[in-house]
């Protein structure tokens, strides 16, 4: 396991941008030093439907905007500057009134919609800072084949919304933190070497909706379940739809994670029908003996179902990373 000492996402700028600006199609500054002021003008620039990938540097700074990638804008690849000073944020809430005085729900809340396909974000904050007010969605994730590299997910409950039920998503050093359901959603989602922060006096980690024709919910894979919550205060995940799947294999559990587990959500059928299980954990929060019996230990032979080429049916999202790092 990694020192949890520090964090598994990498705070320091990365030079394959910040020296390499050149190499994008389009800058974004503040300062108007760039192409573009503002990153929805970028994205907006994008020509529909774009085979070829479109890159797009946003240089420090904290950008206030409402952000839409829409379905027409497909391959598209936002760069940080620095994933601590980069940060995409707004702070609605589900309730809060619109501009019309109609109450918006937790889509509506959502400081960032992701529609198109092959999305791509790398050393970037999405966040969400409404607090403790309910539902806001740092970022709402729906195209197919998202990858998401040395990013940060703050909210506070639902900052990460998985909502597309034919989507697959990437998740790699990333850190995200969250106190109520701050995962959930119906897409099909790999998170390997992440730090999941978990924080307040209680909550869940997870709340997956996967549909009963969909073979993967989530899986991660060598994360970090950290966070400043009590001694046994967090549940792992509860099922907002029935057949929610949840596995963390070789993660480390910290000792807020309660020793049963997993929660039902006050629904007994759905112990019939979720799938919630655990490979080869370690730490405190790991107890298996002590973890609800409708949960499951994978075995070594089951285990091997749950790997990224596996779970992501035959997509590997490394072979775009790799590019990038060329």
């Amino acid at each position: 396991m990694r020192c949890r000492t520090e964090p598994l996402y990498r705070a320091a700028p990365q030079l394959r941008a910040s020296m390499q600006v050149e190499s994008f199609d389009f800058v974004v500054a503040r300062d108007e030093s760039g192409d573009f002021e503002s990153v929805q003008a970028a994205i907006d620039a994008v020509p529909d439907f774009r085979d070829a990938e479109t890159t797009i540097f946003l240089e420090s700074g904290t950008y206030e905007e409402k952000l839409v990638v829409p379905t027409s804008k497909t391959n598209v690849t936002l760069v940080g500057e620095d994933p601590e000073e980069t940060i995409l944020t707004y702070d609605d809430y589900n309730g809060e009134a619109n501009r019309f005085g109609e109450e918006m729900g937790t889509t509506e809340s959502s400081s960032c919609f992701l529609f198109g396909d092959d999305f791509t974000a790398r050393d970037l904050t999405f966040q969400n800072t409404a607090g403790a007010v309910g539902q806001a969605v740092a970022v709402r994730v729906d195209g197919d084949r998202a990858v998401f590299e040395n990013c940060r997910f703050l909210g506070h409950q639902d900052t990460l919304y998985t909502h597309g039920e034919d989507s697959r998503q990437y998740y790699r050093d990333c850190y995200v933190e969250g106190r109520v359901d701050f995962i959930f959603g119906w897409s099909t989602a790999v998170f390997e070497d992440c730090e999941i922060f978990c924080t307040g006096d209680k909550g869940y980690v997870t709340a997956a909706s996967t549909t009963e024709d969909t073979d993967y919910g989530y899986l991660f894979r060598n994360c970090e379940i950290t966070g400043d919550a009590p001694e046994n205060s967090f549940y792992l995940g509860r099922p907002w739809r029935p057949y929610a799947q949840t596995v963390f294999a070789h993660c480390y559990l910290g000792e807020h994670v309660r020793p049963e587990g997993w929660h039902n959500w006050r629904d007994p059928d759905k112990e019939e029908t979720a799938f919630y299980a655990e490979y080869e954990n370690e730490g405190p929060g790991f107890t298996p003996d002590e973890r609800v019996d409708w949960a499951h230990q994978l075995t070594d032979e089951e285990a091997t179902e749950y790997t990224r080429e596996t779970v992501l049916d035959g997509w590997d999202p490394l072979e775009r990373l790799a590019d990038a790092d060329d």
